[in-house]
């Protein structure tokens, strides 16, 4: 994208001299102490203020994964069931980036927003656990805190994993490398969020309780909710890669996507306690395949919504491409910073 110059410059050009010095009337570069100074001061304050939240995230990761290492420690065999419970969202994860018809993206970008993922879940765990009592106990209570606190919070920082980093890479140059990375995102988050559940359960279970059937009923659980992490991440992150080709509409292209992805996660987060009763009242059937029932349909819902996007993308990019080798850049956007 071409600079905007002011008229002076412009104008300076058109003369074809190039001999007028411009500094501080229409272009601007550190050349005095004053200068130099600001430019130093707003680099540090800039690359300190991230280093700053890095290093919180990372102090707040490693607080809320002492219980679960303290329990693969004393029991190494509930490692497994760690891994075990994040299975169906790294499938799924796979998928969607097997799905990608452009190029593949780099393995360090997919780990570095697997791991900021990570880091940036701590932040919605302790928003959450702030914001809880707010609300109440009762059902609308319920309702208000997962539909404007949980699916907005834990969206947003799965996006943020994927636009502080990859977004601003020239390797994310399609719309549909959003959805790989966003799906990426949402499994590093179902990671650490599937490890917290599961050690706390573990953790808090009684003495003579089975640790085999104890580790093993909260990591199907978990393993049920971990696809749906992937799923809404890779909608907002597709709608990230939109916004990053359409300059001029990026802003509410990314909150469409915020909102769908907070949307249907605060949906299923309300449902999921309640439906699974009422399909027992209908039907001979146990809570248990209720429950499994109702989150699989879920998933497969929405994930039929994204699967459409990611089809559609797919069979465009075939027939428009069949003739065509397009290597051009992709506009800039206010997301994303100038590359050098």
């Amino acid at each position: 994208m071409q600079r905007r110059r002011d008229p002076v410059e412009r104008a300076e050009e058109r003369s074809g001299d190039g001999s007028t010095d411009l500094y501080d009337v229409s272009t601007w570069e550190p050349r005095s102490i004053p200068d130099l100074f600001a430019y130093t001061l707003y680099k540090a304050v800039r690359y300190g203020f991230r280093a700053i939240v890095l290093l919180v995230a990372i102090a707040i990761t490693l607080s809320l994964l002492v219980s679960p290492a303290a329990l693969v420690l004393e029991d190494p065999f509930i490692a497994i069931f760690f891994a075990l419970s994040v299975v169906p969202a790294g499938l799924l994860a796979a998928y969607i980036w097997y799905a990608d018809i452009t190029t593949s993206e780099p393995l360090r970008l997919l780990v570095v927003t697997f791991l900021l993922a990570i880091l940036f879940a701590t932040f919605a765990a302790v928003v959450n656990s702030v914001t809880r009592p707010i609300f109440g106990a009762g059902f609308v209570g319920s309702l208000l805190f997962f539909y404007l606190i949980v699916g907005p919070i834990e969206e947003t920082v799965k996006l943020l994993a994927v636009q502080v980093f990859a977004y601003r890479s020239t390797s994310f140059n399609a719309v549909i490398d959003g959805a790989v990375y966003g799906a990426v995102a949402g499994l590093g988050f179902a990671a650490i969020e599937n490890a917290i559940y599961i050690g706390r359960v573990v953790g808090e279970a009684e003495p003579e309780a089975s640790v085999f059937f104890t580790a093993g009923g909260i990591a199907t659980v978990r393993a049920l909710a971990g696809p749906g992490h992937v799923i809404y991440s890779a909608i907002a992150g597709y709608y990230l890669g939109l916004a990053k080709f359409n300059r001029d509409y990026a802003g509410p292209i990314v909150l469409k996507g915020l909102l769908v992805a907070a949307f249907v996660h605060g949906t299923y987060n309300v449902t999921v306690g309640i439906v699974p009763g009422i399909l027992t009242e209908f039907f001979p059937i146990g809570f248990g395949l209720a429950f499994v029932s109702y989150v699989v349909l879920y998933d497969l819902a929405i994930g039929y919504y994204l699967y459409r996007k990611i089809d559609r993308y797919r069979r465009t990019y075939q027939t428009v491409t069949s003739d065509v080798d397009d290597d051009s850049q992709p506009e800039l956007t206010e997301f994303e910073p100038p590359q050098r």
